[in-house]
């Protein structure tokens, strides 16, 4: 597989979380589509670290997949804070539909 491959993927995979992110009303589907950009941009990375980084005494240097384990650590903790407050609101409200969320009042 060449660069162009794994860069194909990767925009194809944030197009459809970006398409879902702009057109679901669920807020479970909004965060999986969310997570779903934050994969695609790890895979550039590491395509790009792998395909273009260069080489240091004969070892690639790993900064792409440093930055992927970072992205990856972060939408860990945005998931577990999303679902929280999608469980608070689903509590409250009785529906996971982001209209309903309009106002931040309790």
């Amino acid at each position: 597989m060449t660069l162009t491959h794994y860069l194909a993927l990767a925009a194809t995979l944030f197009a459809i979380g970006l398409a879902g992110l702009l057109t679901s009303r669920n807020a479970i589907r909004a965060l999986m589509s969310l997570e779903l950009m934050l994969n695609s941009v790890n895979i550039n990375l590491v395509a790009l670290n792998n395909f273009l980084a260069p080489q240091l005494n004969g070892a690639a240097l790993l900064n792409g997949h440093v930055f992927a384990i970072f992205i990856l650590t972060v939408s860990a903790a945005e998931a577990a804070v999303g679902l929280a407050l999608i469980l608070a609101l689903f509590r409250q409200r009785k529906t996971v539909d982001m209209d309903a969320f309009t106002t931040l009042k309790g």
